[in-house]
């Protein structure tokens, strides 16, 4: 059977992308889709593709408003997020409180979740406090912001802010808080810190009407990711959080993931990105044991 996807082409799909791996019983027709966040608004307004790759805070909000797909657990990309908050110059993260704060593209863009988070938890900064200034609308069109987010305003650049969450295009400005990558790497040691950013969804009915499609996709996407380490070209980022976990840089399944994901539900209940939080174990395919 072929089913019609979207993933964004890295070493560790690598070879799912050139057909050198396949999922059993079926073939995978990719579309290229540049940027790839492209398609994450696709897929949650159009149900364009059978296997797209999305954005998880995307995905938890277009579940939210009952769209009819459901993610494997195959976190395709991951980050460290300390040094996504940024600024002209370092200074206290509490002094945001009151202010008008960046966020690249949409309120519930993943990194920007994160980060939000980690102002949150990691520097006692009161989220509602602060007024969160995006430049996009949200991929999941139903989706309404809490009232402490705006849009930019009209000759308005994100760096004219007092800081910004999330990919800064200008170049311009530095991390928030000086010790952040330090920071990030601590968490990740002491923690088991290393945030999820996208994942895998199927369509609903691919999978009610092809009950074994979700064990061939994850199986498919693991033997990828497998030729990716064993390769031994690792990215650096990869290699030092190998260095540091001592496994595997890019774990799938949901048991040896679920304390990172469910720190993301939290954050996304607590960002008032979500209306209920959802039981974890019902936003994720069924799969046999992690790897």
């Amino acid at each position: 059977m072929r089913l019609k996807a979207v993933i964004r082409t890295s070493p560790w799909v690598e070879a799912l992308k050139d057909g050198s791996v396949a999922p059993s019983g079926y073939e995978l027709d990719f579309e290229e889709v540049q940027p790839v966040t492209r398609a994450f608004r696709i897929m949650s307004r159009e149900l364009a593709y059978d296997v797209c790759e999305m954005a998880a805070t995307t995905y938890f909000v277009a579940r939210d408003h009952g769209k009819p797909f459901t993610a494997l657990p195959v976190f395709v990309t991951r980050g460290l997020h300390h040094t996504a908050i940024r600024a002209r110059e370092p200074g206290d993260p509490r002094a945001l409180e009151g202010q008008r704060v960046g966020v690249n593209r949409g309120y519930t863009v993943t990194t920007g979740v994160w980060a939000r988070g980690i102002l949150a938890t990691d520097y006692g900064v009161d989220l509602d406090r602060v007024t969160w200034v995006r430049t996009d609308d949200e991929h999941v069109a139903e989706f309404e912001p809490p009232s402490n987010v705006e849009d930019l305003r009209e000759g308005e650049s994100l760096t004219d802010l007092a800081a910004l969450v999330g990919e800064d295009k200008s170049g311009t400005l530095v991390p928030l808080v000086e010790t952040a990558e330090a920071d990030a790497w601590r968490a990740l040691e002491e923690r088991g810190l290393w945030p999820v950013n996208h994942l895998v969804v199927v369509k609903d009915d691919v999978l009610a009407a092809h009950p074994d499609a979700a064990e061939a996709l994850f199986g498919a996407f693991v033997r990828a990711r497998d030729a990716y380490v064993a390769g031994g070209e690792l990215l650096p980022l990869h290699a030092r959080v190998a260095e540091v976990t001592g496994g595997n840089p890019l774990p799938y399944g949901l048991d040896r993931n679920r304390a990172v994901v469910e720190q993301l539900l939290d954050h996304c209940v607590a960002q008032r990105i979500l209306r209920r939080r959802p039981s974890l174990d019902d936003l994720f395919v069924a799969i046999g044991g992690s790897t």
